[in-house]
């Protein structure tokens, strides 16, 4: 099995006040193989690339972490008022083309290819992503995971995105089924559900996404 992983961190602050009491057509284009070896790229928020896939580019690993978050106001904590989260990626263009696919840095970009061999090495993928159940502060408080939800979009798309709108679950869920010969992305919006009074301190939590062929 051929699997690709890149991870992503989270992170909620929740602010407290002194002396107060809280209260399109979607991008996915068909690629062909070129060699008799099958081959799987995954990126999240920032990663990396020799060039462009359309160009005749390669992909080139990266160790970054793109880190999403949030700071919740004292006054807000707890009201049940989404929260907007924002990310520290720097890059917001495809590697397919160098479009400018997603808006920095209120959405972080997801995309890569599965692309089999010549002589039939390889097959459907699967995208999936695994998370903690909780985000822990220093003082050992939590929050769900599942507070956190993506809106999912690109722009210049209209239609069903690959990578749909979704939450975070807990555990590994499966995001989207990645089929042969095909490159894939979307940008994602992430949100707080804010929706528990709680401690305040920084949640951090990370989560980790893998492209896997069987």
């Amino acid at each position: 099995m051929k699997n690709a992983r890149h991870a992503t961190t989270f992170a909620i602050t929740c602010l407290f006040a002194i002396g107060t009491i809280p209260q399109a057509r979607a991008f996915v284009v068909n690629i062909i193989p070129t060699s008799t070896q099958a081959q799987i790229y995954l990126r999240v928020g920032d990663g990396a690339f020799n060039g462009t896939y359309s160009g005749g580019g390669t992909p080139a690993a990266s160790a970054t972490i793109t880190r999403v978050s949030v700071s919740v106001p004292a006054t807000a904590v707890g009201n049940a008022a989404a929260q907007a989260m924002t990310s520290n990626a720097t890059q917001a263009t495809s590697f397919y083309d160098g479009y400018a696919f997603c808006n920095l840095p209120a959405q972080v970009y997801i995309g890569g290819y599965n692309r089999g061999g010549l002589l039939g090495a390889g097959g459907n993928g699967m995208l999936t992503v695994t998370a903690p159940t909780n985000l822990t502060n220093a003082g050992g408080n939590t929050i769900p995971f599942s507070q956190i939800s993506w809106i999912s979009s690109g722009n210049g798309d209209t239609g069903a995105q690959p990578f749909p709108s979704g939450a975070f679950t807990g555990g590994t869920q499966t995001l989207a089924s990645f089929p042969v010969n095909t490159w894939r992305e979307s940008c994602h919006t992430f949100s707080y559900a804010n929706a528990n009074m709680v401690a305040a301190g920084t949640y951090n939590g990370q989560v980790t996404y893998t492209l896997s062929v069987p």
